[in-house]
């Protein structure tokens, strides 16, 4: 009885941490909306670039033009995935929402030179979308498009569905603002972000991660989910318990440091009594890494 109560007594304070640590990085997200993209006709990708067009064509509130466009988009994740899959997606989304809208009235804009709008805008897009992501959540929009095509166009990576959707809104912008100028900009925006959440999520080398050995009873069941939730390819090796002598299967799996959080959350899920170890590997060539070309996939 001791070890539940323990046990549920941490389970709260990591989820009081997720969720704290998702505020945060919805804030500096927002901040990066208000205070420099939105007032500079500057629509970076996703729902949050098309929220800020309508906000300059009709002067619709960001944060619930996004929340309403992702409606639609939470029912079908929740079809496809299930809605246990989408808790932290939704808080991530209505924490971003809330407080794109709770800071625009209050916070002073900066309109200076262009290229550090479209810089500074995008380095506080990247820290508050990965101190997101970094505690399992998202902020919807393309990220579960991307999920949902990939499971029905696995040739398809999730990193291009995205990357196409993100064409499609910059090719809106040219239209909407009637300038090439605010397309460049916002390459420029997305361009930091990206190298922002690639840098906190991979470290300066491109080839570092993580290396995962997962022993379970439930391998086929969290092998599955490792691999459609989390775009993972996995290793089973062939184990056995020195002191029962019983045969086990080893999961082994390369990750994105990002993506250990996330993983463990979802070995967790499924089998409570799993056995996880975690290890730095210096170096991981191939498919998701780097490649003989030094481009990862």
């Amino acid at each position: 009885m001791e070890v539940v109560i323990v046990k549920n007594k941490l389970d709260i304070k990591t989820a009081v941490a997720d969720y704290a640590i998702m505020l945060a990085g919805a804030a500096v997200y927002a901040t990066s909306v208000v205070v420099f993209t939105a007032p500079n006709d500057i629509a970076p990708g996703g729902l949050t670039g098309v929220a800020t067009m309508l906000n300059h064509m009709f002067g619709l509130p960001i944060g619930t033009m996004v929340l309403v466009m992702n409606i639609p988009l939470f029912i079908w994740g929740a079809v496809e995935n299930g809605i246990s899959f989408l808790t932290k997606t939704i808080a991530g989304t209505v924490f971003a929402s809330i407080l794109i809208d709770v800071f625009t009235p209050i916070m002073t804009a900066y309109t200076g030179d262009r290229i550090l709008v479209a810089i500074f805008g995008g380095i506080l897009n990247g820290v508050g979308l990965e101190m997101i992501f970094m505690r399992g959540g998202s902020t919807g929009g393309t990220d579960i498009v991307a999920l949902n095509l990939h499971k029905h166009f696995p040739y398809f990576s999730t990193g291009n569905l995205i990357f196409a959707a993100d064409a499609l809104v910059l090719i809106m912008v040219f239209f909407v603002y009637n300038s090439i100028e605010s397309v460049l900009y916002a390459v420029v925006t997305i361009f930091f972000s990206i190298k922002v959440i690639d840098t906190i999520s991979y470290g300066v080398a491109r080839d570092n991660g993580k290396l995962m050995f997962i022993i379970t009873d439930k391998y086929a069941e969290i092998c599955s989910m490792i691999m459609t939730e989390n775009d993972r390819g996995i290793t089973l090796l062939n184990g056995e318990g020195a002191y029962s002598g019983k045969p086990k299967r080893v999961i082994m799996c390369a990750v994105r440091p990002h993506q250990v959080y996330k993983i463990t959350n979802t070995v967790k899920s499924v089998d409570k009594r799993a056995f996880i170890i975690v290890t730095t590997a210096g170096s991981i060539k191939g498919k998701g890494f780097i490649t003989k070309t030094g481009i990862g996939s």
